[in-house]
């Protein structure tokens, strides 16, 4: 599944570069807001960061698309006992390969606003996972992009809501796992 969804992304990629109108590449950097809804956790968000690079490829001067790569930390803390998996007050980690491609409204020269899928691949297990063999969390997660960003010549600051739409619970409990995801950053156009 996951080679199919990379190479549709880059046949998808290499032909809006061939008719693109504006193209560029740049690097990205900032903060995550986030929290796993479900009853095994704490409620409310943690602080997380992500850092990668994007492309903007511009159709027309007021639309194109921006896929994107990043490395994207989640930060959660257990509040239930789930077997051997996790105990209550045990803090989890997980590292995301997240591909947004997010559709690009330029509703101005100073603003953009944003909108798309995001697929994210899970990179690592919580150590309690991989010490007891175990598989807590689904290796993707499917999510909604909504946001904008401001363009301040080669500089963008930018914000976006992410909402996860997959179940990412991949122990058998009946409870729900859902990610939620506030982004602040900023971006460098590099060329």
């Amino acid at each position: 599944m996951k080679k199919i969804i990379l190479s549709a992304t880059a046949f998808i990629l290499f032909s809006a570069i061939a008719t693109a109108q504006g193209f560029h590449v740049g690097a990205k950097v900032g903060a995550n807001l986030d929290k796993i809804n479900g009853q095994a956790f704490k409620d409310g968000y943690n602080l997380g960061y992500h850092l990668g690079g994007f492309m903007e490829i511009d159709f027309s001067k007021s639309i194109g698309i921006q896929p994107e790569l990043l490395f994207s930390q989640t930060n959660t803390t257990a509040t239930d006992n789930l077997g051997d998996v996790f105990k209550p007050g045990d803090n989890i980690k997980l590292n995301y390969l997240n591909i947004p491609i997010l559709l690009r409204i330029n509703a101005s020269k100073l603003l953009t606003l944003n909108a798309g899928p995001q697929f994210s691949i899970l990179m690592n297990n919580h150590e309690t996972l991989l010490e007891n063999g175990q598989d807590a969390f689904k290796n993707g997660d499917f999510a909604l992009v909504l946001g904008a960003q401001l363009n301040l010549s080669s500089l963008k600051l930018y914000g976006r809501y992410n909402i996860g739409l997959s179940d990412i619970n991949d122990i058998g409990s009946q409870d729900q796992w859902k990610s939620q995801q506030f982004q602040l950053g900023v971006g460098l156009r590099l060329f």
